[in-house]
């Protein structure tokens, strides 16, 4: 699918800030928490802009026909880790991200050891809770590849895509704007809790693992005792990851998200268009 001609705009060529310092490397963007898993979920931008290759450019329009609007809680909210996955499956296409405020939503912990190397972000139902939050406007060819990449294709992967009702949740453009429609990966697992019972906040990948691991002494002798362990025992290691995953939920450390009930399916593709895609190769 071709990207829209007026998203783009040459002109930019002209502005006083030059293209050279709008790539993801000179914006402090360009590590993907795929090849840096404790950098987990990632630089993620200061301000809306339009991912262009090794560039995020500034936008110069605020509709995206034929795109699928998804919510980003975690790495794919980071331009480096987008660019990734893009690559991975040979797709060029500009994907613009979209600053918004988000009510009812709060970003957790999810009740999973990803093959990536890290324990990734979740979303939980926090009524009331206002926070600023990503969306990446994917054609069908993006939104299957990142379908693939949370495993919504796959019965044994750990996300499904849902749609969020607009009931219980606000999703508002940075420039005022509602927005009536927009997707969600929710994890299959669950979220993990505080202790208390309530979900707990995901506070980045280096202080997550070093709490996990100084409360649970087997989930330290699967993984290490120090976090570079844990990242360098499970990337790539389904077996182990699959282990830990059941420890959590044996260690009675899982809770839901309070979003399962917005599961319609599995769904893949752009709504009602677009084809799966096998899972990227390790």
């Amino acid at each position: 699918m071709a990207f829209p001609d007026d998203v783009f705009d040459p002109a930019l060529e002209t502005f006083d800030d030059p293209l050279e310092a709008r790539t993801l490397e000179a914006l402090g963007l360009a590590v993907a928490p795929r090849d840096h898993p404790l950098l987990y979920p990632g630089a993620w931008p200061g301000e809306s802009g339009l991912l262009d290759g090794d560039r995020l450019l500034p936008l110069t329009r605020r509709t995206f026909p034929g795109r699928v609007p998804v919510l980003a809680v975690g790495s794919n909210a980071s331009p480096a880790q987008l660019r990734h996955k893009m690559r991975q499956y040979e797709l060029s296409s500009p994907i613009p991200l979209v600053k918004a405020r988000v009510t009812g939503l709060e970003i957790g912990v999810s009740a999973h050891v990803s093959a990536m190397g890290y324990v990734s972000a979740s979303p939980f139902r926090a009524p009331g809770h206002t926070r600023e939050l990503f969306i990446t406007w994917l054609d069908p060819a993006q939104l299957a590849a990142v379908d693939a990449s949370e495993g919504v294709t796959r019965p044994s992967g750990a996300y499904d895509r849902v749609l969020l009702p607009s009931t219980g949740f606000r999703v508002e453009l940075e420039w005022g704007e509602p927005l009536d429609v927009a997707h969600l990966y929710v994890n299959r697992h669950g979220v993990l809790h505080d202790g208390t019972g309530a979900p707990r906040e995901h506070p980045g990948e280096r202080g997550l693992l070093a709490a996990l691991l100084a409360e649970s002494p087997r989930l330290r002798e699967l993984f290490g005792s120090t976090p570079e362990e844990f990242c360098s025992r499970a990337r790539g290691d389904l077996r182990l990851c699959a282990e830990g995953t059941r420890l959590f939920a044996r260690e009675g450390r899982t809770t839901a998200s309070g979003l399962e009930k917005y599961v319609r399916g599995q769904q893949t593709g752009s709504p009602g268009t677009g084809e799966s895609l096998s899972p990227p190769s390790m």
